[in-house]
């Protein structure tokens, strides 16, 4: 479980994150949602260690984060989707999904896993296709299989929807539910489309100004109104 307690973050005299509190439990899809500008996407570089917390906590599997590098945390077993795939246009897919293999030894890190292959048929057949040459969704495809290829436990997407086709989108979504299904890894989403987020949390969070100001379980979000504090 990743555990995060009164994490604070300042931009200059900015507060970006004012004591956040979650749990991603394994096994489980956790959503976290909110608008624009509330602090969604600084949170995750902090859990990811791209910038430092000011002060709070962040334990993986009970054990603190706060001083490993991205590297570190990747070799504990965290994979990070960031907003916008940024994945290397030049390499061919074949590439870029080798790449997610650097936390392995050499002998290890020579083939694409095929359980990335069966989640994302289309990546098989691009194989050798650069990646700049993928439309949007299928750049996101190759993301998230390159995320998967480091075989972590903690998985991060952030925003994986966005600028996407309706039915990748669909498939993205059947990819997330079973990989929780699998019941051995951790998947915090970050989302602005409710209907995205709410087909596939266990459990939501609705962040606002740095604050968490609503969670529950995924089940109760249509109840509790979510949607509307979500609203653009």
């Amino acid at each position: 479980m990743l555990t995060v307690n009164n994490l604070n973050q300042y931009y200059g005299g900015s507060h970006i994150l004012r004591d956040v509190s979650l749990e991603v439990p394994v096994g489980e899809v956790t959503c976290l949602l909110g608008r624009n500008g509330v602090g969604k996407s600084t949170l995750l570089k902090c859990l990811m260690g791209v910038i430092p917390a000011k002060s709070g906590e962040m334990l993986w599997q009970g054990k603190s984060i706060m001083k490993m590098s991205p590297h570190e945390r990747v070799a504990a077993g965290i994979a990070y989707v960031p907003q916008g795939r940024e994945i290397f246009g030049r390499l061919t897919v074949e590439e870029n999904l080798l790449m997610g293999l650097s936390r392995f030894g050499a002998s290890e890190a020579k083939t694409v896993p095929e359980f990335i292959y069966e989640l994302f048929p289309v990546l098989r057949e691009m194989k050798q296709r650069r990646g700049g040459d993928l439309s949007g969704g299928q750049q996101q495809q190759l993301a998230i299989g390159r995320a998967l290829a480091s075989q972590p436990r903690l998985l991060i997407l952030d925003e994986p929807t966005e600028g996407i086709q309706p039915s990748v989108i669909k498939e993205i979504g059947a990819v997330i539910r079973k990989l929780a299904e699998r019941g051995d890894m951790a998947i915090l989403l970050v989302e602005q489309f409710y209907d995205f987020a709410a087909e596939l949390a266990d459990h939501y969070l609705v962040m606002s100004r740095g604050e968490i100001i609503q969670q529950g379980r995924g089940a109760d979000m249509a109840r509790e109104g979510v949607r509307n504090l979500v609203a653009i």
